[in-house]
């Protein structure tokens, strides 16, 4: 079991580890967040380049949406179109559907109940909400089946309050666009562990910002030498990235 829902009797199980919450400024190590699994080895949100992430990355980076029969089911984009052999709406298939359907290689679109069995807990899992509306089903699938480490991430803020109303020891990650975030709504927003911005708005100061509002920073997405130099330069706490093995070796050099 993974965080109890509220109203339920059965306490957090022992066996769930979450991230340690301690003061960001006291990161020594940046994480490296496999993005889509590996998107740059494998066909990007398949089982395949989840277990190729999870060779490499601390945490693995998959994208949630539903299917229309509710069934979350990971997908990047709105539309099957880009990723699959397939034409459409994602939430116009059954996850049986899309499960025929060729993500690449051979590879089914699977859903997050897949994935959590897969991870394990043998590395973290980084869940983005694409979809506001699909927190609650998401969140059942986290409590019946997901271990630690776990974070939750998402550009929507009210997805994420409701994530924090049903699971609410789950660290939760705001993505945007912008360098720092936005002004927080006062009795809106949840309490947020980390912000993940794009890595090219990104500057030394922004990153002091973050750190002095209590929150770590993961841009995105990084994918070469130079971009991981000068993400450890401004002092980021992990970062985005399709090429998580590459980042691994990179960063045996820095350590």
């Amino acid at each position: 079991m993974c965080p109890f829902i509220p109203g339920k009797t059965a306490p957090l199980p022992v066996n769930l580890v979450f991230y340690d919450v301690g003061k960001p400024e006291q990161a020594s190590v940046m994480d490296i967040i496999g993005h889509r699994g590996a998107a740059a080895a494998a066909p990007e949100n398949t089982l395949s380049a989840v277990r190729l992430g999870m060779e490499c990355a601390d945490y693995v980076e998959v994208d949630v949406r539903l299917s229309r029969d509710h069934v979350p089911v990971i997908m990047h984009d709105p539309t099957v179109d880009r990723t699959t052999n397939g034409s459409g709406r994602v939430g116009e298939f059954t996850a049986a559907d899309l499960r025929l359907l060729d993500a690449g290689k051979g590879e089914h679109v699977p859903t997050l109940e897949e994935v959590c069995l897969l991870v394990g807990g043998k590395s973290g899992l980084c869940i983005e909400i694409k979809e506001p509306g699909s927190e609650l089903e998401v969140c059942g699938v986290l409590d019946r089946v997901a271990r630690g480490p776990l974070l939750v991430v998402s550009f929507h803020r009210a997805a994420l309050a409701m994530v924090h109303d049903v699971l609410p020891d789950v660290p939760l990650g705001l993505i945007h666009t912008q360098p720092v975030p936005p002004t927080p709504r006062k009795g809106e927003d949840p309490p947020f562990w980390a912000y993940l911005p794009r890595f090219d708005t990104l500057t030394r100061d922004a990153v002091a910002e973050v750190h002095a509002r209590g929150m770590r920073v993961i841009p995105w997405t990084l994918d070469s030498i130079a971009e991981w130099e000068r993400a450890r330069e401004m002092g980021v706490d992990g970062f985005a990235t399709d090429d998580p093995c590459g980042a691994w070796s990179w960063r045996k050099t820095v350590e």
